[in-house]
């Protein structure tokens, strides 16, 4: 599982024209799902995500407290261009992204863990082009990255 994140003052989805997500002051989350995830790797991930020190406390330290300490907002947008390969050639190869029916659900699991939260949780749309629209506050951007691995502990 890949997910970037972007801390953000605000961020939207565009789906023909209409807006399908809007967040204000919290996380953009942009989710790759690999072949091989399972569930562990949503709900650590998703633990990471919420807990992560990134925005700054009252007297401005510029990793202070997570999303859930501010009570920000989350907008996830599916992106299965995070497994892209592009070393060979000149068009990227998508072979080691999740099918869409398992990154589907995969990703609707992921957002559920998310949602347990009780952070305001806004998405775009699965399997659709999209206009993702993020102004990134610092700029702060991190890539996290979690693949399943067989009798090891976190």
């Amino acid at each position: 599982m890949r997910v970037l994140i972007q801390r953000v003052s605000s961020s939207q989805v565009v789906v023909d024209g209409e807006v399908v997500g809007a967040i204000g002051r919290g996380l953009t989350l942009l989710v790759g799902i690999g072949p091989t995830d399972t569930e562990a790797e949503l709900a650590w991930m998703a633990k990471k995500c919420l807990s992560l020190r990134l925005f700054p406390n009252d007297s401005q330290d510029r990793f202070d407290q997570s999303v859930s300490e501010i009570n920000g907002e989350l907008l996830v947008v599916s992106q299965f261009t995070l497994y892209g390969d592009g070393r060979k050639g000149r068009r990227p190869s998508f072979a080691n992204a999740a099918p869409p029916a398992l990154a589907e659900k995969l990703y609707e699991k992921f957002l559920s863990i998310l949602r347990q939260s009780g952070l305001k949780v806004e998405t775009g749309r699965f399997g659709t082009m999209m206009q993702v629209s993020i102004e990134n506050d610092g700029p702060v951007t991190l890539w996290l990255e979690k693949e399943r691995l067989e009798n090891k502990q976190d």
